[in-house]
């Protein structure tokens, strides 16, 4: 089985990888959105290595917390829509009470790291290629870390990393110390040096105010949301705890029914305070893509890479590159 699975990946590499040469570092970087998750079940090991092969420059986990103290790259706690749980585990479907929502299903913090390695890894896109379902494990955070180093060697560049903390205000409630799992791990691997290829995100501000206080050599991101305040006082006080903002693509240029309307200056305005942008997620599918784009997702990161942004959440980094290349070269 392992055999057949690194032929499927060797061969969807071949045939979707672009060269990994980025025609200006002007250029946005590509941060592989959970992987090149556009093409593989995410937060794998599988989906990291095809990201790295597709030109991606990050990639980005997302991580949750098991029984025992592990963190897993999984994008939420709630296993069911991204693992077969449900056939390994049906007798640990339960209900827990998250962000004020209740949640019925399998969560991690009810297995522990044995339990965890028993899953397999599904897409949770049903509009997505479901081929790849059932066959790769679930990684922790250590072994997130070791492939990053591995895949740097391999590709000769270096492969950065940017980890988001998936619900620390709910795991803080569990007396769960998620913070400062990550980051004794990421000093293990000698990662909180400034200059380390990291970058640290969370939408909890108080989750991402504390990784800035026990890493300061390393940039934080404040994740944002449609409804967020994007004032220039909101900017101001965020520039107090990270170095970044990650806004819905929405927030730049928004959407006017099924056109992609007049773009806002947050960009503008946060670089003017020292604030880097990282917008969120650019996918391929005609559901995701404004009219005005003509189903061609080259014309939207042409124009958030002429809006100056300073890097681009994408399910697809080969499609990122492609448009690099051929469709918006930028001057060194």
């Amino acid at each position: 089985m392992l055999i057949r699975n690194a032929i499927i990946i060797a061969v969807l590499i071949a045939a979707t990888s672009a060269s990994a040469q980025r025609p200006s570092d002007k250029h946005p970087l590509i941060i592989g959105h959970r992987g090149a998750s556009g093409y593989l079940p995410d937060h794998t090991v599988e989906a990291y290595e095809l990201a790295v092969a597709q030109g991606a420059d990050y990639i980005e986990p997302d991580f949750v917390a098991s029984k025992d103290g592990y963190l897993f790259a999984r994008h939420e706690n709630e296993l069911s829509l991204s693992t077969n749980v449900a056939e390994v585990f049906p007798d640990k479907k339960t209900k827990r009470t998250i962000e004020g929502k209740v949640v019925e299903g399998w969560f991690s913090e009810d297995l522990t790291h044995d339990e965890m390695k028993k899953l397999r890894a599904r897409q949770p896109f049903k509009f997505r290629d479901q081929s790849h379902n059932d066959k790769y494990v679930i990684p922790t955070l250590a072994e997130v870390l070791a492939l990053r180093a591995s895949l740097s060697r391999q590709h000769k560049r270096s492969i950065g990393v940017i980890p988001e903390l998936k619900h620390p205000d709910y795991y803080r409630a569990m007396n769960f110390p998620v913070e400062g799992w990550m980051v004794q791990i990421m000093e293990a691997w000698a990662l909180d040096r400034a200059g380390s290829p990291l970058i640290v995100q969370a939408f909890d501000a108080s989750s991402v105010e504390k990784m800035n206080n026990m890493m300061p050599n390393i940039p934080a991101i404040q994740l944002l949301t449609d409804d967020d305040d994007i004032s220039d006082a909101a900017l101001a006080k965020i520039k107090t705890y990270a170095d970044g903002i990650g806004p819905p693509k929405n927030l730049i240029v928004p959407t006017k029914g099924d056109a992609a309307g007049k773009p806002t200056n947050l960009i503008q305005r946060a670089h003017k305070i020292g604030l880097k942008v990282y917008p969120y997620t650019f996918r391929p599918e005609k559901q995701f893509l404004p009219a005005s784009y003509a189903g061609d997702p080259a014309k939207e990161y042409c124009l958030f890479a002429t809006l100056g942004a300073d890097g681009l959440f994408t399910d697809t980094p080969d499609r990122a590159l492609k448009a690099y290349i051929e469709s918006c070269p930028m001057p060194r």
